[in-house]
């Protein structure tokens, strides 16, 4: 094996999960980092409505790139399964197929981003006072959606044969760009949330820069050419195949979000900033969790490749043992030290308190989130994604939005709200492990045809 690559294949799995894992989890890290800097700065410098402006766009972000980060993880899956298979050919077109993916999709999220910015923040009845500055944000955001896009597609690359090191690397410079230009910005400057995003999109520009260099000088089927930017038919559709789904799946999370952020929305802008802290902090704990949900689902496409399949029940078991007791360590840790933690965010007593019912009912439980999540990443490494994915978003949405309908307007209080997070998460994870004893067991008896 190279320097950067693990044997997913061969030898000992939970040595070499963690080897993948936690890189992975200190990337993630540094890429929230972007975020977080952002709402630190605005919300201890420029103020709570700067705070509510910058938070109160996040679900927006989510639901615009949802297509590309769901396309990621199908080249991430793709990939995988032919390094397993150990086609130069196959690789070879996958990863230019990817990167044409990347560029055209970001200039695609850029111009809806662009248009659409101040209409969906006036359907999410975001306040007046906070409109503008949110509009701000986002349309200078979405100006680095390319940068964003090739990063993580490159990543997904990487990950693909187990070097989820160079990526951390390349993200660890990028923040320490982010977080100087952030203070520059709002405090020698004087700006407020256009420098902040002006800040991550010069951040994110360097870490995709970062990320090109290596894949044009990578030995081996996974070497960029620029030249040979093209799509392959089959590569496409494979990618599209397992992607396609899970991008569906991140809009309609997204869109069931937009409804519980207008809902958090009408309760005014200092619980929509403690909303935005706690929500931050919470995406701290999630990357703990959604770490593991990529090992299972990258091993597992590896093994499958490989025709390797006995090793998928360990690859499956292990990581959910994994999954739950780094979710519930830093859930807990976040939640005995959540005034601390928020009041990073605000030094505001009144925002601090907002946010005390999102770190009881959502941060708390989010290990039961990164289960479901393992869950679906282990049928996707199979190369099952259509069938989880309407499971996935028949429980989550369905549930949700039937909370808000009924539950919430019984009980119209902040825990009345966040209560739908973790219901839903126990709800689908239950019809999920359904499906992975139907998945697994198909498996073993037929030869591999994904639904």
């Amino acid at each position: 094996m190279k320097k950067y690559e693990l044997d997913m294949i061969n030898g000992p799995l939970l040595k070499s999960i963690l080897l993948f894992s936690v890189p992975l989890m200190l990337s993630s890290l540094l890429q929230l980092l972007f975020n977080a800097a952002d709402i630190v700065v605005v919300g201890q410098f420029s103020g709570p409505q700067a705070l509510a402006a910058v938070g109160g766009t996040s679900s927006i972000v989510f639901l615009l790139t949802a297509l590309l980060n769901g396309l990621s993880v199908g080249t991430n899956v793709v990939v995988a399964r032919f390094v397993g298979q150990g086609d130069p050919r196959k690789i070879h077109d996958s990863v230019h197929t990817s990167m044409m993916m990347a560029i055209i999709g970001g200039l695609i999220i850029t111009i809806i981003g662009e248009s659409l910015a101040r209409p969906m923040l006036s359907m999410m009845s975001t306040p007046d006072n906070v409109i503008d500055l949110a509009t701000l944000y986002l349309r200078i955001y979405f100006l680095g959606t390319v940068s964003i896009a090739v990063y993580n597609f490159g990543a997904a690359i990487l990950r693909s044969k187990g070097d989820t090191q160079r990526p951390l690397y390349y993200l660890f410079a990028a923040g320490i760009i982010n977080v100087g230009l952030n203070l520059f910005f709002v405090i020698v400057c004087g700006m407020s949330v256009d420098g902040v995003a002006i800040a991550t999109i010069i951040s994110q520009t360097v870490s995709a820069i970062l990320i090109l260099i290596t894949l044009i000088k990578e030995e081996g089927p996974m070497q960029l050419h620029a030249k040979e930017l093209r799509f392959n038919r089959f590569a496409a559709i494979e990618i599209i195949r397992i992607g396609l789904p899970a991008s569906i799946q991140s809009m309609v999370f997204s869109f069931s979000n937009i409804i519980i952020q207008s809902s958090i929305n009408s309760f005014g802008d200092i619980v929509m900033a403690g909303n935005s802290a706690a929500a931050n902090i919470e995406s701290f704990v999630y990357i703990s969790c959604n770490a593991f949900f990529q090992a299972c689902m990258t091993f597992t496409g590896q093994n499958v490749g490989a025709g390797n399949n006995k090793r998928i029940n360990t690859i499956f078991i292990q990581c959910l043992i994994l999954v739950t007791v780094a979710g519930f360590a830093t859930g807990g840790a976040a939640y005995l030290f959540r005034d601390f933690f928020l009041s990073l965010y605000s030094s505001d007593p009144a925002v601090i308190a907002a946010g005390n019912d999102r770190m009881l009912y959502v941060v708390l439980l989010c290990s039961l989130n990164g289960i479901l999540d393992v869950i679906v990443g282990s049928m996707r490494g199979m190369g099952y994604s259509t069938i989880p994915t309407i499971i996935t978003i028949a429980g989550i949405t369905g549930v949700r939005l039937i909370w808000i309908a009924t539950v919430f307007q019984m009980w119209t209080t902040l825990p009345g709200l966040y209560l739908c997070f973790p219901v839903s998460w126990i709800v689908t994870s239950l019809f999920q492990m359904v499906c992975w004893f139907y998945v697994r067991n198909h498996l073993e008896k037929h030869t591999l045809q994904p639904a």
